[in-house]
Parts: C-alpha cells; structure tokens; sequence
C-alpha cells in the first residue's frame, strides 16, 4: 500500500464531481463519470467510466464501481417523492457493468444498505431498502425488489427474482431463472419458478469450514423441515427436541420463527 502522501485522488478532465462530494485518499474517477452532491467515498475506491453516484450515497474504502453502473438513484417507487434518503455501502465491494442500486424510502426505513466484500454482477438490480450482509454474490442480470434482505454468503445465481420483503438466509443459494417469492431459510438450496428446496448447500458449508457435525445436524434440521411431513411450527418444536444447540442452528430456527411470508417449500 502507498504511503498516505502517494494515494492522491486521481479525477478524469471529463469526469463531473460536485464540489460539495467527499472523496478519500487514493480514489480515482474514471472518464465521464459523475459523482453528485451530498455523496461520501472512502479511501482507494475506483469509480469506472460511465459510472454515476447519485446523492447521499455514503461509501466505504476499496470499492470498484465499474463502467456505466448506477448508484443511489432514487427509488423506484411511485410513493417516492424526493425525500432525503440513503444508500449506505461497505468496505470491499464490486459492483460490475451497469448495475443498478437505489437509495431508500423513508416509509422502507430510509437506507438501503450493502455490507462488505460483495460482487454484484452486471445489469444486476439492487432495489430501494434492501439490506445485505457480507460475502454475497449476485449474479448477471437477476432482479433484487425493495425491501429484501440478503444474509451473509448467500449465493443467487443469473436471471432470478426476488420478490419484495423477501429474506434469503446465511449461505442459501438460488438458482438462476428461479423466482423467489417466500423465504429461502439458511443453507438452503432452492430453483425453480416458483423456488423449491432441492437440499442442504453442502458444498458452500465445506468453503465455510463447517465442520462436518455441524454439517450432519443441519441435513438433519432440513430433512426434518422438509421431508418429515410437519408444518413449519411442529417442525420447529421437533429441531428444538432433537438437534445440538449451535449458533448455526439457533439462527436457522430463528429465522423460521420470523418468516412472515412463509418459506420455499
């Protein structure tokens, strides 16, 4: 890493930059690209040509906008009637080639908000108030409605939508052309339109370093979600019978306990 005195702030002749916006030390604009008032960058972020960060859009450090994406635009919702709201971004993120994130509403909370270390593929839409965790993968083109939530090291595959307040657990992972239209529960792989489970994303937990008895109690919570002929809340009291009292398997019963909208099934 350069010392603080060779990170200076690169802006392209042909890049437009409010006065009023707030970059760090170390951070480039590329060619055409605009970033508006009331915007803050944080060190070492890279700003593609073409690319636009809309107002009140707050980054952290190392961020790479590619070519021609959009960040904190205003919503698209038709309640949406100028208000300062926010878009609220991590450290480490990429998000690629004419992406599209929008900043809250103030009857969705206000902020949107994006964790740290995830990639949002190209053309992919991260719509007004979702909130997403770490580690997520978003891939080319898949839709992402308001109001979502997005748990750490979810993975979400090309073409899928989700539909509005939805929640996709830990380590879920949907598979493109799926449409999401209830919960996807931790660890969880769904497909299909509509999505339905097909297993336990074993292979995202070996990544992970779950160990293998974690590994065995979760296929042991699915099989008993999904295949023992409980609903969810029999389900539910069975798991607390039966199944060790991890972090891992806590969140998985919490997060049962919350779906509002029901779950994949």
């Amino acid at each position: 890493m350069p010392q603080d005195n060779e990170r200076k702030t690169r802006i392209h002749p042909t890049a437009v930059v409010h006065p009023s916006a707030e970059l760090g030390k170390g951070v480039t604009i590329g060619p055409y690209a605009i970033v508006n008032e009331d915007v803050v960058i944080g060190d070492d972020c890279v700003i593609g040509p073409h690319a636009i960060i809309d107002r009140w859009t707050v980054m952290g450090k190392r961020n790479k906008v590619y070519a021609g994406a959009v960040v904190g635009n205003e919503p698209q919702d038709l309640k949406f009637s100028g208000e300062k709201t926010q878009l609220i971004i991590g450290d480490d993120n990429m998000i690629r080639e004419y992406a599209t994130i929008s900043r809250g509403t103030l009857h969705g909370g206000g902020v949107t908000r994006i964790g740290n270390g995830n990639l949002i593929m190209s053309y992919v839409l991260v719509a007004h108030d979702v909130q997403m965790g770490d580690g997520i993968v978003i891939s080319h083109g898949s839709g992402i409605a308001g109001h979502v939530i997005i748990e750490d090291r979810a993975r979400i595959g090309g073409i899928v939508g989700v539909h509005q307040f939805t929640r996709i657990g830990a380590l879920a992972m949907v598979g493109a052309h799926s449409m999401v239209t209830k919960d996807v529960p931790p660890y969880v792989l769904v497909n299909g339109d509509p999505a339905k489970p097909f297993g336990v994303n074993i292979v995202g937990l070996r990544r992970n370093q779950f160990p293998p008895e974690l590994r065995l109690e979760i296929q042991k919570a699915y099989k008993i979600l999904y295949r023992s002929g409980y609903n969810v809340s029999q389900a539910i009291e069975e798991m607390e019978k039966v199944l060790d009292s991890t972090p891992e398997i806590e969140h998985f019963l919490r997060f049962l306990r919350n779906a509002e909208r029901g779950i994949c099934r």
